[in-house]
């Protein structure tokens, strides 16, 4: 798969500015969702450039680094699990992506949002499904978003010890569910991913 053809259709409609966005943490009972914007160069190829799902982390941490690099804008941005529990996980999403646009030098003429949803989002877009797999754009965002994410977890870790974040980086592995029932949520915790839980 050409992982341009959708920046290449966007470029012959006339865009120059074309940024792909991705979250990472949408599923995890623990801390914020992470979502970044990445406008590349046109037709740059990263080798190995993938869904951040696909990669192992140690590609990731490697791509991340190329990416930052030879982006011409990125940006990544957050919202809280307080957000999370106010609004709801697509809202905070879409409060995250918002974020991370806004936090872009340039302005993107046109946002390629990996789903097929954006509704909140405020800037032009178009939805691509699998877009973290089909457009390099997405995927670089997909990576920093990750990347940006499980960073974040490690330092949560080593201030709340004992629920394991530093493995599964708040996902609802069996682990994490023992570390709930011995010593009940933390203050990062999603309540109200808790409650439905159980």
């Amino acid at each position: 798969m050409d992982l341009w053809t959708y920046e290449r259709r966007l470029f012959e409609k006339g865009y120059s500015v074309v940024a792909g966005v991705d979250e990472a943490g949408r599923g995890p009972l623990a801390g914020p969702v992470c979502a970044a914007a990445v406008i590349l160069p046109p037709e740059l190829m990263i080798d190995g450039l993938n869904d951040s799902k696909k990669l192992s982390e140690k590609k990731r941490e490697e791509l991340y680094g190329v990416i930052t690099q030879k982006a011409l804008d990125w940006s990544v941005a957050f919202a809280s699990h307080e957000e999370v529990d106010a609004v709801n996980i697509l809202n905070a999403t879409y409060l995250a992506m918002n974020r991370a646009i806004e936090g872009l030098k340039t302005a993107p003429e046109i946002a390629i949002i990996d789903g097929n949803r954006s509704a909140g989002i405020k800037y032009p877009n178009m939805t691509l499904v699998g877009g973290d797999g089909k457009s390099a754009s997405v995927a670089a965002a997909s990576i920093l978003a990750k990347v940006s994410r499980d960073r974040l977890m490690l330092e949560l870790a080593e201030k709340y010890p004992g629920y394991g974040f530093e493995r599964h980086k708040g996902y609802g592995t069996k682990a994490h569910y023992e570390a709930l029932a011995r010593l009940g949520p933390c203050e990062i915790h999603r309540l109200t991913f808790l409650r439905k839980k159980h």
